[in-house]
């Protein structure tokens, strides 16, 4: 873990972005595809601490993006060269742009000035998404990165952050994937090489909010 003078250093506001990865109703929400995997975001009060931060994140003025995972009714675009690809097509709760499926999953509060980026085809929430060059227009240096799964699109995210240049920064926390002691065993033996590992309540400290109730923006 950084020092807490090193977080406060590489978390300033100006220069941070707060990415939530599949935070969808349709994946963590009550009537998930992936009942499994949203029964470990809730339970494991990683959901919980993905919104805690979204709403510090609003407080303090860090740049917000939620990444969401959805394909078309038709099917046109999407990826097939993966098993994970022909199952998700077989489950029975589909991510279909413009359902509540592909909504942000409660408790976390879309702001007004969030950015809320789609994508159709792929594992990863910034490679091929809009990602990157909203965060360089931002004037963005460090990529805090929290949600689902540590299985697969979390070390997309943050293989990807460090290859574009930015400081990748993961609360472990505020992370979940399958089974649950799959998530420390990725943290410890591979996040760990590439990313700023944290807790959700040393980011909330290094914003100046320690100890106190973050209200939703």
């Amino acid at each position: 873990m950084p020092s807490y003078e090193k977080l406060r250093e590489i978390l300033g506001p100006a220069t941070t972005a707060l990415l939530t990865v599949e935070c969808q109703q349709g994946v963590v929400g009550t009537e998930s595809a992936l009942p499994e995997l949203a029964a470990a975001a809730r339970s494991s009060g990683a959901l919980a601490n993905v919104a805690r931060l979204v709403a510090a994140a609003h407080q303090c003025g860090v740049q917000v993006l939620h990444a969401v995972a959805e394909r078309r009714p038709d099917g046109r675009g999407a990826s097939h060269n993966a098993r994970l690809f022909r199952a998700a097509e077989r489950l029975p709760v589909q991510q279909l742009s413009g359902t509540a499926a592909v909504r942000i999953a409660p408790p976390i509060e879309v702001a007004d000035e969030d950015f809320v980026v789609r994508r159709l085809h792929g594992l990863s929430p910034v490679a091929g998404t809009d990602v990157d060059p909203l965060l360089r227009n931002f004037g963005c240096r460090t990529l805090l990165v929290t949600g689902v799964s540590a299985n697969v699109a979390i070390p997309n995210a943050v293989f990807d952050a460090v290859n574009l240049g930015y400081t990748a920064v993961v609360p472990a926390d505020a992370i979940a994937g399958v089974p649950a002691d799959y998530t420390p065993a990725m943290v410890r033996n591979t996040l760990a090489l590439v990313a700023t590992i944290t807790a959700t309540q040393d980011v909330l400290a290094a914003w100046k909010l320690p100890g106190r109730p973050v209200r939703p923006a």
